[in-house]
């Protein structure tokens, strides 16, 4: 019985075509993970999650230039979860505000841990539809926060509701997640536990 032309060839040449099989697969997983960055941003755009953790730059002249539609009022409830170390929480529960009006809410973030803690707002809309038309001028969520041991801090949220909200839209509700992240506190809490045993 004949063996077959690749059973013939010489072992060296059976790695080399292994070899090769091995750089294209590597090749196309590597071109698939940056491929997933720019389909993982375009899935959130389209959902609404974690999209105005992105500073909305055009927000402040927006403002400027709308005018209040006095003739509708939107309520807006507020909703805030804390994952890890944190007490989290609105001053106030719901608004209800006019489209084009200027608004200002303030949140309170307790770090319950003896450490310096960082930590992210995550926020969240529903309707889904909703959060294209929720402009953000000031929001913690813009950037990572860090709080002292203990530390309360008060943070504002300034938004505007724009007037062109689909009219079957009456309440929107604004919700954060305020996680814990790897940061500046979490490479501080070993020293600090070290300095407390000394």
């Amino acid at each position: 019985m004949s063996e077959s032309p690749r059973e013939q060839e010489p072992g060296h040449l059976q790695n080399l075509r292994m070899f090769g099989k091995l750089i294209v697969v590597t090749a196309v997983m590597f071109g698939f993970g940056f491929a997933l960055v720019p389909l993982y941003e375009k899935i959130c755009e389209v959902t609404g999650i974690n999209q105005l953790t992105k500073r909305d730059r055009g927000a402040a002249e927006f403002a400027r230039n709308t005018q209040v539609d006095t003739s509708r009022k939107i309520s807006v409830v507020f909703d805030a979860n804390g994952r890890g170390a944190w007490q989290f929480r609105p001053e106030t529960n719901a608004l209800e505000v006019h489209p084009g009006e200027l608004v200002t809410v303030v949140y309170d973030l307790v770090n319950t841990k003896d450490v310096p803690t960082a930590g992210q707002a995550i926020p969240s809309y529903l309707p889904q539809v909703s959060a294209q038309y929720f402009h953000k001028l000031e929001c913690f969520c813009f950037e990572q926060q860090e709080l002292a041991s203990g530390e309360t801090r008060k943070f504002p949220v300034v938004f505007v509701v724009d007037p062109k909200l689909p009219k079957d839209v009456h309440t929107i509700t604004l919700s954060y997640t305020f996680f814990e992240v790897a940061g500046k506190g979490a490479s501080a809490a070993p020293a600090a536990s070290g300095e407390r045993g000394s």
